[in-house]
Protein backbone atom coordinates (compact mmCIF):
# COMPACT_ATOMS: atom_id res chain seq x y z
CA UNK A 1 0.00 0.00 0.00
CA UNK A 2 1.28 3.44 -0.77
CA UNK A 3 1.64 5.85 2.31
CA UNK A 4 0.10 8.99 1.60
CA UNK A 5 2.57 12.14 2.30
CA UNK A 6 3.63 14.75 4.52
CA UNK A 7 4.74 18.05 3.24
CA UNK A 8 5.48 19.15 6.57
CA UNK A 9 6.33 17.80 10.31
CA UNK A 10 4.12 17.91 12.92
CA UNK A 11 5.25 17.70 16.60
CA UNK A 12 4.95 14.64 18.48
CA UNK A 13 5.33 14.45 22.18
CA UNK A 14 5.62 11.27 24.15
CA UNK A 15 4.59 10.77 27.82
CA UNK A 16 3.81 8.31 30.56
CA UNK A 17 2.53 5.24 32.29
CA UNK A 18 -0.75 3.58 30.32
CA UNK A 19 -1.03 6.34 28.10
CA UNK A 20 2.22 6.21 26.70
CA UNK A 21 1.99 2.27 26.31
CA UNK A 22 -1.54 3.01 24.24
CA UNK A 23 0.43 5.74 22.43
CA UNK A 24 2.95 3.03 20.74
CA UNK A 25 -0.14 1.13 19.85
CA UNK A 26 -1.93 3.62 18.08
CA UNK A 27 0.78 4.60 16.18
CA UNK A 28 1.83 1.31 15.10
CA UNK A 29 -1.59 0.04 13.53
CA UNK A 30 -3.37 3.13 12.77
CA UNK A 31 -0.76 5.78 11.64
CA UNK A 32 2.11 4.08 9.98
CA UNK A 33 0.55 1.99 7.59
CA UNK A 34 -1.04 4.08 5.99
CA UNK A 35 0.73 7.53 6.59
CA UNK A 36 4.37 8.22 5.84
CA UNK A 37 4.68 10.47 9.27
CA UNK A 38 6.91 13.53 9.68
CA UNK A 39 7.34 13.82 13.27
CA UNK A 40 9.78 16.38 15.59
CA UNK A 41 10.01 13.85 18.42
CA UNK A 42 10.08 14.69 21.97
CA UNK A 43 10.49 12.77 25.32
CA UNK A 44 8.21 14.06 28.16
CA UNK A 45 8.41 11.19 30.24
CA UNK A 46 9.30 11.92 33.77
CA UNK A 47 12.53 10.07 34.02
CA UNK A 48 13.24 12.12 30.36
CA UNK A 49 12.04 15.31 32.43
CA UNK A 50 14.49 14.75 35.04
CA UNK A 51 17.53 14.00 33.10
CA UNK A 52 17.04 16.72 31.07
CA UNK A 53 16.41 19.48 34.27
CA UNK A 54 12.89 19.79 32.45
CA UNK A 55 14.46 21.63 29.45
CA UNK A 56 12.99 18.85 27.44
CA UNK A 57 9.39 20.52 28.10
CA UNK A 58 10.76 24.22 27.13
CA UNK A 59 12.26 22.79 23.48
CA UNK A 60 8.56 20.69 22.79
CA UNK A 61 6.46 23.74 23.60
CA UNK A 62 8.91 25.90 21.13
CA UNK A 63 8.59 23.33 18.77
CA UNK A 64 5.30 23.44 18.52
CA UNK A 65 5.51 27.35 17.64
CA UNK A 66 7.91 26.55 14.69
CA UNK A 67 5.81 23.79 12.92
CA UNK A 68 2.03 25.27 14.36
CA UNK A 69 0.67 21.49 15.27
CA UNK A 70 1.56 19.24 18.04
CA UNK A 71 0.42 16.32 19.25
CA UNK A 72 0.84 15.56 23.06
CA UNK A 73 0.23 11.72 25.03
CA UNK A 74 -0.53 12.52 28.99
CA UNK A 75 2.14 12.87 31.22
CA UNK A 76 2.75 12.61 34.80
CA UNK A 77 2.75 16.00 37.07
CA UNK A 78 5.01 14.62 39.85
CA UNK A 79 3.88 15.07 43.80
CA UNK A 80 5.62 13.91 46.81
CA UNK A 81 4.72 10.03 45.99
CA UNK A 82 5.54 10.46 42.71
CA UNK A 83 8.89 11.96 43.82
CA UNK A 84 9.92 8.60 45.87
CA UNK A 85 8.15 6.13 43.16
CA UNK A 86 10.80 7.60 40.17
CA UNK A 87 13.59 8.56 42.82
CA UNK A 88 13.35 12.13 41.19
CA UNK A 89 15.21 15.13 42.44
CA UNK A 90 12.83 17.74 42.04
CA UNK A 91 9.30 18.40 41.43
CA UNK A 92 8.98 20.25 38.13
CA UNK A 93 5.89 21.43 37.14
CA UNK A 94 3.03 19.68 35.12
CA UNK A 95 4.26 20.02 31.41
CA UNK A 96 0.94 21.02 30.34
CA UNK A 97 0.86 24.06 32.34
CA UNK A 98 4.60 25.01 30.96
CA UNK A 99 3.55 24.51 27.74
CA UNK A 100 -0.04 26.35 27.88
CA UNK A 101 1.83 29.14 29.58
CA UNK A 102 4.47 29.87 25.96
CA UNK A 103 1.65 29.46 24.04
CA UNK A 104 -0.44 31.09 25.85
CA UNK A 105 -3.99 29.64 24.50
CA UNK A 106 -6.76 28.33 25.35
CA UNK A 107 -7.80 25.02 25.52
CA UNK A 108 -11.55 23.64 23.82
CA UNK A 109 -12.33 20.66 25.21
CA UNK A 110 -15.58 18.67 23.33
CA UNK A 111 -17.12 15.53 24.51
CA UNK A 112 -17.19 12.72 21.41
CA UNK A 113 -20.58 11.50 21.04
CA UNK A 114 -21.86 8.48 19.70
CA UNK A 115 -24.94 6.66 19.53
CA UNK A 116 -25.60 3.81 22.14
CA UNK A 117 -24.10 5.41 25.23
CA UNK A 118 -26.40 6.86 27.23
CA UNK A 119 -25.72 10.05 29.16
CA UNK A 120 -26.71 10.02 32.52
CA UNK A 121 -27.47 14.12 31.47
CA UNK A 122 -30.17 12.80 29.13
CA UNK A 123 -31.63 16.46 28.02
CA UNK A 124 -27.94 17.42 26.84
CA UNK A 125 -28.87 16.57 22.58
CA UNK A 126 -26.12 18.77 21.57
CA UNK A 127 -21.97 19.58 22.06
CA UNK A 128 -20.90 21.72 24.91
CA UNK A 129 -17.14 23.00 24.95
CA UNK A 130 -15.61 23.83 27.38
CA UNK A 131 -13.35 26.46 26.97
CA UNK A 132 -10.32 27.24 29.46
CA UNK A 133 -8.07 29.98 29.81
CA UNK A 134 -4.73 28.13 30.13
CA UNK A 135 -2.95 30.64 31.39
CA UNK A 136 -2.33 31.92 35.00
CA UNK A 137 -4.77 31.19 38.01
CA UNK A 138 -3.78 28.60 40.53
CA UNK A 139 -1.66 27.24 37.76
CA UNK A 140 1.00 29.77 38.17
CA UNK A 141 0.33 30.67 42.15
CA UNK A 142 2.20 31.11 45.24
CA UNK A 143 1.98 29.67 48.54
CA UNK A 144 3.35 30.22 51.74
CA UNK A 145 2.76 28.37 55.22
CA UNK A 146 2.50 31.09 57.87
CA UNK A 147 4.07 30.11 61.72
CA UNK A 148 1.93 32.23 63.68
CA UNK A 149 0.08 35.24 64.15
CA UNK A 150 0.70 38.48 61.83
CA UNK A 151 -0.13 41.02 59.04
CA UNK A 152 -0.65 39.22 54.86
CA UNK A 153 0.01 41.66 52.64
CA UNK A 154 -0.25 41.93 48.96
CA UNK A 155 2.81 44.08 47.43
CA UNK A 156 3.53 46.11 43.89
CA UNK A 157 6.56 47.34 43.10
CA UNK A 158 6.98 49.22 40.04
CA UNK A 159 10.20 48.74 38.11
CA UNK A 160 11.02 52.45 39.31
CA UNK A 161 10.44 51.53 42.87
CA UNK A 162 7.19 52.44 43.52
CA UNK A 163 4.92 50.75 45.73
CA UNK A 164 1.25 49.97 46.16
CA UNK A 165 0.37 47.62 48.70
CA UNK A 166 -2.99 46.09 50.43
CA UNK A 167 -3.15 44.35 53.80
CA UNK A 168 -4.96 41.27 53.12
CA UNK A 169 -5.72 40.00 56.60
CA UNK A 170 -4.17 40.17 60.03
CA UNK A 171 -3.80 36.51 61.04
CA UNK A 172 -4.40 35.39 64.86
CA UNK A 173 -2.28 32.39 64.01
CA UNK A 174 -0.84 29.68 61.87
CA UNK A 175 -2.25 29.36 58.29
CA UNK A 176 -1.79 29.01 54.60
CA UNK A 177 -1.61 32.02 51.81
CA UNK A 178 -2.03 31.85 48.11
CA UNK A 179 -1.32 34.29 45.03
CA UNK A 180 -2.38 34.25 41.97
CA UNK A 181 -2.07 36.21 38.90
CA UNK A 182 -3.34 37.08 34.64
CA UNK A 183 -2.68 39.38 32.71
CA UNK A 184 -4.36 41.55 30.61
CA UNK A 185 -3.08 40.06 26.86
CA UNK A 186 -3.95 36.70 27.89
CA UNK A 187 -7.37 37.55 28.81
CA UNK A 188 -7.60 39.38 25.53
CA UNK A 189 -5.79 36.59 23.90
CA UNK A 190 -8.15 34.27 25.52
CA UNK A 191 -11.10 36.01 24.99
CA UNK A 192 -10.65 36.41 21.14
CA UNK A 193 -10.13 32.84 20.87
CA UNK A 194 -13.21 32.13 22.55
CA UNK A 195 -15.09 34.13 20.38
CA UNK A 196 -13.53 33.34 17.18
CA UNK A 197 -14.75 29.62 17.64
CA UNK A 198 -18.12 31.07 18.59
CA UNK A 199 -18.24 32.33 15.26
CA UNK A 200 -16.46 29.46 13.45
CA UNK A 201 -19.05 26.91 14.69
CA UNK A 202 -21.67 29.16 14.85
CA UNK A 203 -22.84 28.61 18.58
CA UNK A 204 -23.67 30.69 21.26
CA UNK A 205 -20.82 31.63 23.81
CA UNK A 206 -21.40 31.93 27.71
CA UNK A 207 -18.59 33.52 30.10
CA UNK A 208 -19.36 32.59 33.84
CA UNK A 209 -16.63 34.08 36.49
CA UNK A 210 -17.87 35.59 39.86
CA UNK A 211 -17.14 39.23 39.71
CA UNK A 212 -20.01 39.44 42.50
CA UNK A 213 -17.54 38.15 44.76
CA UNK A 214 -13.90 38.74 42.99
CA UNK A 215 -14.62 42.86 41.72
CA UNK A 216 -10.78 43.24 40.81
CA UNK A 217 -9.70 40.00 39.62
CA UNK A 218 -13.17 38.01 38.03
CA UNK A 219 -14.20 42.00 37.06
CA UNK A 220 -11.43 42.61 34.79
CA UNK A 221 -12.07 39.44 33.06
CA UNK A 222 -15.65 40.19 32.77
CA UNK A 223 -14.64 44.03 31.36
CA UNK A 224 -11.90 42.91 28.96
CA UNK A 225 -14.71 40.27 27.54
CA UNK A 226 -17.47 42.54 26.88
CA UNK A 227 -14.53 45.02 25.34
CA UNK A 228 -13.64 42.73 22.83
CA UNK A 229 -17.76 41.58 21.76
CA UNK A 230 -18.65 44.80 21.36
CA UNK A 231 -15.64 45.92 19.51
CA UNK A 232 -15.15 43.10 17.95
CA UNK A 233 -17.98 40.79 17.29
CA UNK A 234 -20.61 42.19 18.26
CA UNK A 235 -22.07 42.60 14.31
CA UNK A 236 -20.27 39.27 13.46
CA UNK A 237 -23.76 37.16 14.97
CA UNK A 238 -22.19 35.80 17.84
CA UNK A 239 -24.90 35.69 20.86
CA UNK A 240 -23.11 36.23 23.59
CA UNK A 241 -23.61 35.91 27.42
CA UNK A 242 -21.82 36.89 30.60
CA UNK A 243 -23.17 35.23 33.65
CA UNK A 244 -22.16 34.31 37.73
CA UNK A 245 -20.46 30.59 37.86
CA UNK A 246 -22.47 29.25 39.64
CA UNK A 247 -25.40 30.21 37.59
CA UNK A 248 -24.10 28.99 35.04
CA UNK A 249 -23.61 25.17 36.31
CA UNK A 250 -27.28 25.13 37.41
CA UNK A 251 -28.40 26.69 33.62
CA UNK A 252 -25.83 23.87 31.79
CA UNK A 253 -27.88 20.80 33.65
CA UNK A 254 -30.95 21.86 32.19
CA UNK A 255 -29.78 23.34 28.65
CA UNK A 256 -29.72 20.94 25.59
CA UNK A 257 -26.01 22.01 24.89
CA UNK A 258 -24.76 23.23 21.86
CA UNK A 259 -22.77 25.90 23.89
CA UNK A 260 -19.36 27.20 24.38
CA UNK A 261 -18.65 27.65 27.95
CA UNK A 262 -15.69 29.85 28.60
CA UNK A 263 -13.96 29.57 31.61
CA UNK A 264 -11.10 30.59 33.83
CA UNK A 265 -8.20 27.97 34.34
CA UNK A 266 -9.18 26.01 37.40
CA UNK A 267 -12.90 26.29 36.65
CA UNK A 268 -12.53 25.14 33.10
CA UNK A 269 -10.36 22.16 34.43
CA UNK A 270 -13.10 21.03 36.64
CA UNK A 271 -15.65 21.68 34.48
CA UNK A 272 -14.67 19.73 31.61
CA UNK A 273 -14.05 17.38 33.88
CA UNK A 274 -17.59 17.03 35.34
CA UNK A 275 -18.86 17.45 31.38
CA UNK A 276 -16.55 14.60 30.30
CA UNK A 277 -17.86 11.74 33.13
CA UNK A 278 -21.64 13.65 31.98
CA UNK A 279 -21.42 12.26 28.51
CA UNK A 280 -19.76 8.77 29.31
CA UNK A 281 -16.09 8.71 29.78
CA UNK A 282 -13.31 10.92 30.04
CA UNK A 283 -12.01 8.65 27.65
CA UNK A 284 -14.15 10.10 25.46
CA UNK A 285 -13.04 13.85 25.41
CA UNK A 286 -11.26 16.13 22.80
CA UNK A 287 -8.79 18.72 23.43
CA UNK A 288 -7.01 20.96 21.60
CA UNK A 289 -4.24 23.93 22.56
CA UNK A 290 -5.25 27.16 19.70
CA UNK A 291 -2.91 29.69 20.36
CA UNK A 292 -3.80 33.32 19.59
CA UNK A 293 -0.71 32.90 17.04
CA UNK A 294 -1.75 30.42 14.98
CA UNK A 295 -0.48 26.84 16.87
CA UNK A 296 -2.42 24.13 17.80
CA UNK A 297 -1.63 21.35 20.01
CA UNK A 298 -3.82 18.10 20.49
CA UNK A 299 -3.99 15.79 23.46
CA UNK A 300 -6.13 13.53 25.06
CA UNK A 301 -7.50 15.10 27.87
CA UNK A 302 -7.61 11.65 30.55
CA UNK A 303 -4.26 11.48 32.04
CA UNK A 304 -1.70 8.30 32.15
CA UNK A 305 -4.27 5.92 33.99
CA UNK A 306 -1.79 4.75 36.35
CA UNK A 307 -4.24 2.52 37.64
CA UNK A 308 -4.21 0.24 34.45
CA UNK A 309 -0.41 0.82 33.97
CA UNK A 310 0.12 -0.52 37.33
CA UNK A 311 -1.80 -4.22 36.65
CA UNK A 312 -0.32 -4.38 32.71
CA UNK A 313 3.25 -3.89 34.09
CA UNK A 314 2.98 -6.03 37.05
CA UNK A 315 1.14 -8.71 35.27
CA UNK A 316 1.44 -7.95 31.73
CA UNK A 317 -2.26 -7.62 32.11
CA UNK A 318 -4.16 -6.26 28.80
CA UNK A 319 -6.16 -4.22 30.08
CA UNK A 320 -9.48 -2.52 29.11
CA UNK A 321 -8.63 1.15 28.72
CA UNK A 322 -10.22 2.81 26.14
CA UNK A 323 -7.49 5.15 23.53
CA UNK A 324 -10.44 7.12 21.77
CA UNK A 325 -9.22 10.52 22.87
CA UNK A 326 -5.81 9.63 22.09
CA UNK A 327 -6.63 8.06 18.98
CA UNK A 328 -8.74 11.54 18.13
CA UNK A 329 -5.83 13.39 19.58
CA UNK A 330 -3.98 12.08 16.02
CA UNK A 331 -7.08 12.75 13.91
CA UNK A 332 -6.97 16.12 15.04
CA UNK A 333 -3.16 16.75 14.56
CA UNK A 334 -3.23 15.14 11.07
CA UNK A 335 -6.35 16.91 10.04
CA UNK A 336 -4.96 20.36 11.01
CA UNK A 337 -1.47 19.44 9.43
CA UNK A 338 -3.54 18.80 6.31
CA UNK A 339 -5.51 21.92 6.41
CA UNK A 340 -2.47 23.98 6.77
CA UNK A 341 -0.55 22.37 4.34
CA UNK A 342 -3.27 21.76 1.86
CA UNK A 343 -2.91 17.85 1.56
CA UNK A 344 -6.39 16.64 1.20
CA UNK A 345 -5.10 13.21 1.32
CA UNK A 346 -4.16 13.52 4.70
CA UNK A 347 -7.41 15.14 5.58
CA UNK A 348 -9.52 12.23 4.18
CA UNK A 349 -7.35 9.63 6.02
CA UNK A 350 -7.91 11.50 9.53
CA UNK A 351 -11.40 11.93 8.36
CA UNK A 352 -11.63 8.14 7.57
CA UNK A 353 -9.74 7.04 11.25
CA UNK A 354 -12.35 9.02 13.19
CA UNK A 355 -15.22 7.62 11.66
CA UNK A 356 -13.53 4.30 12.26
CA UNK A 357 -13.31 4.87 16.18
CA UNK A 358 -17.22 5.98 15.89
CA UNK A 359 -18.34 3.10 13.63
CA UNK A 360 -16.63 0.61 15.96
CA UNK A 361 -18.21 1.72 18.96
CA UNK A 362 -21.80 2.05 17.39
CA UNK A 363 -21.31 -1.39 16.19
CA UNK A 364 -20.88 -2.71 19.80
CA UNK A 365 -17.04 -2.73 20.09
CA UNK A 366 -16.50 -1.40 23.62
CA UNK A 367 -13.92 -1.11 26.11
CA UNK A 368 -15.42 -1.19 29.69
CA UNK A 369 -15.77 2.60 30.73
CA UNK A 370 -18.22 2.05 27.39
CA UNK A 371 -19.95 -0.94 28.39
CA UNK A 372 -21.14 0.77 31.59
CA UNK A 373 -22.81 3.68 29.71
CA UNK A 374 -24.17 1.60 26.80
CA UNK A 375 -28.02 1.69 26.22
CA UNK A 376 -27.33 -1.90 24.86
CA UNK A 377 -24.02 -3.09 26.53
CA UNK A 378 -22.36 -6.06 24.90
CA UNK A 379 -21.63 -8.80 26.48
CA UNK A 380 -18.21 -9.03 26.20
CA UNK A 381 -15.43 -5.45 27.06
CA UNK A 382 -12.17 -5.21 24.70
CA UNK A 383 -9.15 -5.18 25.68
CA UNK A 384 -7.14 -2.23 24.25
CA UNK A 385 -5.57 -4.04 21.94
CA UNK A 386 -8.83 -5.39 20.70
CA UNK A 387 -10.53 -2.49 20.26
CA UNK A 388 -7.41 -0.87 18.53
CA UNK A 389 -7.41 -3.71 15.86
CA UNK A 390 -11.10 -3.57 15.28
CA UNK A 391 -10.26 0.06 14.60
CA UNK A 392 -7.62 -0.95 11.94
CA UNK A 393 -9.68 -3.55 10.10
CA UNK A 394 -12.27 -0.55 9.12
CA UNK A 395 -9.88 1.42 7.79
CA UNK A 396 -7.82 -1.24 5.93
CA UNK A 397 -11.62 -2.41 4.44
Amino acid sequence: MTKIEMKNPLVEIDGDEMSHVLWELVKEKLILPFVDLKSEYYDLSIVNREKTKDEITLEAAHAIIKHGVGVKCATITANKERKIEYNLKNLYPSPNATICSILDGTVFRKPIIVNGIKAPVANWKKSIIIARHMYGNMYKNSEMLIPGAGKVELVWTSRRGLEKRITVTELPGPGVIQSVYNLDVSIENFARCCFKLAVDEKMPLWFAAKDTLSKTYDGRFKAIFERIYNEEYKNLGVAYTYMLIDDAVSKIMKSEGGIIWACKNYDGDVMSSMLASATGSTAMMTSVLVSPYGVYGYEAMHGTVQRHYSRWKKYGEKTSTNPSALIFAWVGALSKRAELDGTALLGCFAEQLKNAVISSIESGNMTADLTAVADLPPSYSMNSWEFIDTVAEKLIR
